[in-house]
């Protein structure tokens, strides 16, 4: 996991050492991206499955997307992971150059990034990758 400081929604701020040891999924989207928004569900099931099993979420917002929709769409649809808005797009550029959304790493719990997906994924598929990760 390149170094990282995720600000997150509620102005706390998270660094990849807070995440070492648990197996992460950061998602690049917006609010703005139809798939992202059409499976932001599937991310919310995998998150509520394996949450207690050392396993987090983080959804990053691209620096398009304005705080105040993202935080609407947070609060509306009850996301129950960490939130984080990307307003220089320095987290963008540091996992790569993300342009796309949505687009997906996880994270192993040694911190090194395990898979990137491309698009919108196969929930079934990654879970099997998640539980994989996690025995």
């Amino acid at each position: 996991m390149p170094p990282s400081r995720f600000l997150l929604l509620d102005g706390s701020t998270l660094s990849e050492a807070d995440l070492r040891g648990q197996v992460t999924l950061v998602n690049f989207w917006a609010t703005s991206c139809v798939s992202c928004v059409r499976k932001m569900p599937d991310l919310v099931a995998t998150y509520l499955k394996y949450r207690e099993r050392g396993f987090e979420t983080i959804a990053v917002a691209m620096s398009f997307d304005p705080p105040a929709m993202v935080a609407n769409f947070a609060q509306t649809r009850q996301l129950p992971f960490k939130v984080a808005l990307d307003s220089t797009g320095a987290l963008a550029r540091d996992w790569g150059e993300v342009r796309l959304t949505p687009t997906t790493f996880v994270v192993d719990r040694q911190a090194r990034i395990a898979k990137r997906y491309l698009g919108p994924i196969d929930p079934a598929a990654l879970n099997a990758f998640i539980e994989g990760l996690l025995a």
